[in-house]
């Protein structure tokens, strides 16, 4: 009933209500304006190999930008960007993509993505990417292949059920309409592992989505 009991959020412009049919997360309004981005941060942290259970509903009618699911974050440890992100939160009152891309250790995932001023509306991708913080490239060298280009996934107000699974060294993104099923596969050994931290939900300025009966596993250790 209340997305405060468990989630924070980066940006002040976002709208989040709740329904009988789940969560809604409106970013702010403003193309290209980095203050109408945001992101929803889990409380809690997770470790080790997890899963992630949830439907996902676009709302929006946009064509460019993207949304993107942050696996297990931390902060760089540079001075300023401390491990737990939850610390340096004044620093993304404006959730600059920049600020996260050279500042957090995390695997990051974008569906139901478009390239910024696209207007074709079946030109959409899937990407995986490690981001690789302080480095001074940016999002250089992050790309955790292959892509998934065109899918034709992700149409508005229907609804997709997502897994995501990160073990080991894989990383698998499962998404399932009422007419298809697609599968995505990304081996994240060709970059340093990423082995704890929270959970985000972002979303480029104007996009908006519903996010319904989201669980995160965690795999026990074996003894």
């Amino acid at each position: 009933d209340d997305w405060k009991e468990h989630w924070m959020l980066d940006g002040q412009k976002a709208v989040i209500t709740h329904g009988k049919l789940g969560m809604d997360f409106h970013a702010g309004p403003v193309r290209k304006e980095d203050a109408s981005h945001a992101v929803l941060w889990t409380k809690q942290s997770f470790s080790g190999n997890i899963r992630l259970d949830y439907e996902y509903t676009k709302l929006d009618d946009a064509v460019d930008a993207v949304t993107i699911l942050y696996l297990q974050a931390t902060g760089s440890g540079a001075p300023g960007y401390e491990k737990d992100i939850a610390l340096w939160r004044d620093k993304r009152t404006v959730p600059a993509m920049n600020i996260y891309f050279n500042h957090m250790q995390l695997h990051h995932i974008s569906y139901a993505a478009f390239s910024v001023g696209n207007t074709d509306p079946d030109n959409d991708y899937i990407r995986a990417r490690r981001y690789m913080p302080e480095s001074g490239q940016g999002l250089k060298n992050t790309d955790l292949k292959p892509d998934y280009l065109r899918t034709s996934l992700f149409k508005q107000n229907v609804p997709h059920k997502i897994t995501v699974i990160k073990h080991d060294d894989d990383l698998f993104m499962s998404i399932s309409n009422p007419k298809r099923q697609f599968l995505c596969h990304w081996r994240t050994n060709t970059l340093p592992p990423i082995l704890e931290g929270r959970i985000g939900l972002r979303h480029m300025w104007t996009r908006a989505a519903r996010y319904r009966n989201f669980k995160i596993s965690q795999l026990s250790p074996e003894k």
